[in-house]
């Protein structure tokens, strides 16, 4: 459900829009005619474009885009959202002409002659823009941007899906009206998500939390990243042709790179509903497929959860066909998408107990968490397996945690927080990608903070008694005891 508008939006959107239109104009007309007087513009077209239509009536969805432009000044509900709208709008602008400077890219092909309506907007638009601006598309940079934002208001179909019909026609539009060349949309796209990742609708802007690691693994982690974004985009650039779409793998590999260098887990933008932002799906593609494949080979002789004591259980971050039976989920990975119907965890918590057959710990459960003062582990009775209960909807936590990292004290603490809370509701699941680590970690906290063991290795064992895979570092280990000293 939308917030209620914040007031003064028309007059912000308006004077946004009085920046930024002559600025759009100004840069792009300027760009375009001191290119077309350069004696170094090249070309980069594949064989299979001849076979591209001309279709004059797209010049129609074409010049939309300039009214869709001003329109979308008048969706954003909050003074937050209009700014990193239009300073989003501002840096797609901003990345292409950089990029017509340094490469410049010609169209080749000859429109004929048109007459009528469809020839007159053509002449309208060749009054100004001339064929050297080409790659990245700002066409396509700056319909990413708008679709994005209508996409975010516009719900009540069929008008939904008219809006998304007609925004693919606009990409479309760009080769059918002979304005760009194929290399030209993959790249505009490109732009035009980095700019929507950059100024995302809420939370911190990726540059406000960059802080550079300073665990050395980390680093290690983003020279490997890195190392293979640099292979792809070798192979993209000396290969050429298909081979080209190597650069998204580049792209994707080096965003990686920098989440674990100085962006830390926020960089995979993942909300508190589990779910990524559409850039950072986009954006990350070709690694967020790996993930989850890498996530379910090395799942997939054991892909069920383990209960752990009282209705707690350990696992890889659930499919759709495997979420049911929990009525709440802890979930510490950053790297892959949870997409459920969740309930709020604030709030009214509704107790509905533990399946019959689950595990019990034999230590008392205390009404708060706090560090134990010398409780023991005692033998755990196997229990039936997973609880039988499906509940409508699960409970969701978020905290997102870096792959092959140990999570920082504070994080765990939150984690055994969200473990305690949420348990109360039903059978809760604690998982990461393959839910031997990260989740593992978080269990290991829980059980120390709620007393039910009374040392690191204690709560290990209890842990690999029940998923005996379970990989801990020293690292982890480390900030364990350092939970475990620390009342």
């Amino acid at each position: 459900m939308n917030p209620p508008r914040e007031q003064g939006l028309i007059r912000r959107g308006v004077l946004w829009l009085l920046m930024l239109g002559p600025f759009f104009f100004i840069s792009y007309g300027l760009v375009n005619d001191y290119t077309a007087g350069r004696d170094d513009i090249g070309s980069l077209v594949f064989g299979w474009e001849q076979h591209i239509p001309l279709w004059p009536w797209t010049i129609i969805p074409y010049w939309s885009i300039d009214l869709l432009y001003g329109l979308s000044f008048l969706l954003p509900r909050t003074r937050q959202e209009m700014d990193r709208h239009a300073l989003a709008l501002l840096t797609a602008q901003l990345i292409s002409v950089g990029c017509f400077l340094l490469w410049p890219l010609r169209f080749t092909f000859e429109r004929p002659a048109l007459d009528g309506v469809f020839g007159w907007l053509f002449d309208v638009l060749m009054g100004f823009d001339k064929p050297y601006n080409q790659a990245p598309s700002l066409h396509i940079a700056l319909l990413v941007i708008i679709w994005t934002m209508f996409a975010r208001h516009v719900h009540r179909q069929p008008w939904r899906w008219v809006m998304h019909g007609w925004m693919a026609l606009i990409g479309i539009s760009v080769l059918t009206t002979w304005q760009h060349h194929f290399i030209d949309l993959p790249a505009g796209a490109l732009a035009g998500f980095v700019c929507v990742w950059l100024w995302p609708r809420e939370g911190l802007l990726p540059l406000q939390t960059a802080r550079l690691a300073r665990v050395a693994k980390r680093w290690r982690l983003a020279a490997w990243y890195g190392l293979g974004a640099c292979l792809c985009a070798v192979l993209a650039a000396k290969l050429g042709g298909a081979w080209l779409w190597l650069a998204w793998p580049a792209v994707s590999l080096c965003m990686v790179a920098l989440n674990y260098g100085v962006l830390g887990a926020g960089g995979f933008q993942k909300g508190s509903d589990g779910r990524l932002s559409n850039a950072a799906c986009w954006l990350l593609a070709p690694y967020l497929v790996a993930a989850w494949i890498n996530s379910r080979f090395w799942t997939w002789r054991h892909p069920q959860p383990d209960e752990v004591c009282d209705g707690v259980f350990l696992g890889r971050i659930p499919g759709r066909g495997e979420r049911a039976p929990f009525a709440a989920i802890v979930d510490l990975c950053a790297e892959l998408p949870f997409i459920a119907r969740t309930a709020a965890i604030a709030g009214k918590p509704a107790p509905t107990g533990i399946a019959t057959g689950s595990k019990a710990c034999a230590v008392p459960v205390g009404a708060s968490l706090q560090a134990p003062t010398g409780s023991k582990v005692h033998a755990v009775p196997v229990g039936a397996g997973l609880p039988a209960m499906r509940p409508a909807q699960s409970a969701y936590r978020s905290l997102p945690t870096l792959d092959l990292i140990a999570a920082d004290a504070k994080l765990l603490q939150q984690a055994a927080d969200a473990i305690e809370h949420l348990r109360t509701q039903g059978p809760l699941l604690v998982c990461c990608a393959l839910g031997y680590s990260r989740s593992a970690s978080a269990v290991a906290a829980w059980l120390l903070l709620s007393g039910r063991c009374s040392d690191a290795a204690q709560a290990e064992a209890l842990i690999r008694q029940a998923r005996p895979g379970i990989v801990l570092h020293p690292a982890h280990r480390q900030v364990l005891k350092q939970l475990g000293a620390h009342p």
